[in-house]
């Protein structure tokens, strides 16, 4: 399956894992039926977790009283987005420091944040929290200073860690999400990007009560508006 595509002056990149229910390991089944009459008319019940492929986290991830999917403003999920390839030593943390050298010379109020390093591995998998894991961290400050800088939301390549322990996982929602600062997990093909600064939409279902949603994920470059 294609994972770029061209529209014109734009660029597209598909940024989404593509789920297969037939070898998917969390919840993912798909029945298929024809409701009969003289015209074929296919359906899908859908059994789906939430927390699929690619996916938006949002405040009722981890709070009763914080919004589900449907109650967060839809232009939170979309906007000006920048990559951040962070490099530091494996299994270490995504300092303020790190973020003030690597992050903060493309940062802008409500920007997407993408964070990522060249310690990459695939995530919730066996090989997750082993000794072939090498992914940066993050923890309450990396938390805080993505707060600080007014970031929109955060995203995750494959060389960035946020199960590694619950004493990092917990502070990083929290202080993040209480404000409303949604998550992407596991996006793929950021290394076919050719910009660090671009346009991004990750929308998800928006039914209320969800506390995240499988998104298709990706990213235009060329938009001039949303391309510094």
């Amino acid at each position: 399956m294609d994972a770029v595509y061209k529209m014109g002056d734009l660029r597209v990149v598909d940024l989404s894992k593509i789920l297969d229910p037939s070898t998917e390991t969390r919840r993912c089944k798909l029945y298929r039926f024809n409701t009969g009459g003289p015209i074929p008319d296919f359906h899908t019940n859908m059994d789906l977790m939430s927390h699929l492929g690619t996916h938006a986290e949002c405040p009722y991830h981890h709070a009763e009283d914080w919004p589900s999917v449907a109650e967060v403003p839809l232009t939170v999920f979309m906007g000006r987005a920048i990559y951040v390839n962070v490099e530091a030593e494996p299994n270490s943390y995504i300092t303020a420091e790190l973020l003030d050298k690597y992050c903060l010379p493309m940062m802008k109020d409500d920007t997407i944040v993408v964070l990522d390093s060249p310690h990459k591995l695939t995530p919730f998998t066996p090989k997750t929290n082993t000794d072939e894991d090498k992914r940066l961290f993050v923890n309450g400050e990396t938390a805080q200073w993505l707060l600080d800088h007014h970031a929109k939301a955060v995203g995750f390549g494959d060389g960035v860690s946020i199960e590694n322990c619950n004493e990092d996982v917990k502070p990083f929602h929290d202080i993040l999400l209480a404000h409303n600062i949604v998550f992407i997990e596991v996006l793929k093909n950021l290394e076919m990007l050719e910009k660090k600064v671009f346009f991004m939409s990750f929308s998800p279902l928006p039914i209320i009560g969800l506390d995240s949603s499988p998104v298709r994920a990706y990213a235009i470059e060329g938009i001039k508006e949303f391309d510094e």
